[in-house]
């Protein structure tokens, strides 16, 4: 009876890129067009509103500008005793957490630095997110648990 090939015990590490989605540059600028709007329908007298309402469509503009402008990044999460890197350079920390169909990274670079990513589903395809999904719970279940007796 042929014997199956025993599977290796580490997994390969999940490259992701991250850049900009146009969902989050879409709802900025409807919110930089809207701001204004609900400036001048408030009850603040017109001196006030109008520079007001100016302010807060070109802060909106602004805001949809850089987020535009930003530079893609590459993220490889290490499943097993590999490091996990981002644009080349080591990671001290990375946490990995979910809301809804966001996936959002929180991590620490070996100058202390903190960097956040999120990925929208628009930049995230089904197969890349089930793929961080799986690794997350890799991790997960690696960590060591913490017990509960004093």
């Amino acid at each position: 009876m042929p014997t199956s090939p025993r599977s290796s015990h580490g997994s390969a590490p999940c490259r992701l890129e991250w850049r900009p989605s146009r969902w989050l540059l879409a709802a900025l600028l409807t919110l930089s067009l809207l701001a204004p709007l609900a400036v001048l329908g408030s009850g603040l007298p017109r001196l006030l509103a109008w520079p007001l309402a100016l302010a807060a469509a070109i802060g909106g503009g602004v805001r949809a500008w850089r987020e535009a402008g930003r530079a893609p990044r590459q993220l490889v999460l290490g499943t097993g005793s590999g490091p996990d890197v981002l644009d080349g350079q080591p990671l001290q920390a990375c946490e990995l957490a979910w809301r809804g169909p966001l996936a959002f990274i929180h991590a620490l670079d070996a100058h202390g630095r903190s960097h956040r990513l999120v990925w929208w589903p628009d930049t995230l395809p089904p197969p890349r997110r089930r793929e961080l999904r799986l690794v997350a719970a890799l991790r997960a279940a690696s960590r060591p648990t913490r017990s509960m007796a004093p």
